[in-house]
């Protein structure tokens, strides 16, 4: 099983940045994690990244190539290749033929509403098509774990809803485990079939929320009482959690 057991990181100079701090991630599952700034949320995001390693504790994650996936706050598209050419990359440089990666980029796009932007450049797409780019990119390996650091955060309203429904039409093709980090409670709520809060920085478990209801999200399940009930619970976990 994926997940961190008991995980500390200290930073020179700093002192403890998370932990101790346990999560396990069960296959298919997805998990927001909320929790204040600073509290080490994007931290544990990138221990299960394999990005850095704990001062103390045991990350456990699938190590293969192309198992796991990450999307970070920005797009971080490479600007001079086209959208198709970025979705391309991590199969190409996983050993993928050129032309077979491209045809599957091309699948992969036309999944998140891009087939007609496919030759466009970055530049040329508007945050949320990018974005929508980033998803494409992130899960055309057909990941096992997908981790989401605030990718919608600057992102407006209207443009942040349509692309949590994308996300979840993605998730039901091919079921990933995916941990997504936000401060927004009512998208984690939206999003998760579990939500962990945090306490303030060194960040630890202030309490967790199950979430009801099926995935993707039926019309109007933001307006239901299990929804806004969840919205209430997490945000008084909130609360304690930057009180502790």
């Amino acid at each position: 099983m994926t997940g961190l057991e008991a995980v500390e990181v200290d930073y020179p100079g700093r002192g403890r940045a998370l932990g101790p701090f346990s999560l396990d991630v069960e296959p298919g599952e997805i998990i927001a994690l909320v929790g204040p700034s600073g509290c080490g949320k994007s931290t544990a995001l990138r221990l299960l990244a394999g990005l850095e390693a704990p001062s103390r504790g045991e990350v456990r994650r699938a190590s293969g190539r192309g198992e796991t996936s990450v999307v970070f706050q920005a797009p971080t598209l490479a600007p001079w290749m086209s959208a198709r050419g970025n979705v391309a990359l991590p199969l190409e440089l996983a050993g993928v033929a050129p032309g077979e990666a491209r045809r599957r980029a091309g699948e992969a796009l036309a999944r998140v509403g891009l087939a007609d932007a496919a030759d466009a450049r970055p530049a040329q797409l508007s945050g949320g098509m990018a974005m929508r780019a980033s998803l494409a990119r992130a899960l055309v390996t057909a990941p096992k774990l997908l981790l989401l650091d605030e990718p919608f955060a600057a992102l407006d309203e209207i443009v942040r809803r349509s692309l949590a429904d994308h996300l979840l039409t993605l998730w039901a093709a091919s079921k990933p485990a995916i941990v997504f980090v936000t401060h927004n409670v009512e998208e984690a709520v939206y999003l998760a079939h579990r939500v962990v809060v945090m306490t303030r920085g060194p960040g630890r478990i202030a309490g967790a929320a199950r979430v009801t209801g099926p995935l993707p999200r039926p019309p109007g399940f933001r307006t239901s009482a299990g929804f806004r009930e969840t919205v209430e619970q997490v945000s008084g976990l909130l609360a304690e959690g930057m009180a502790a």
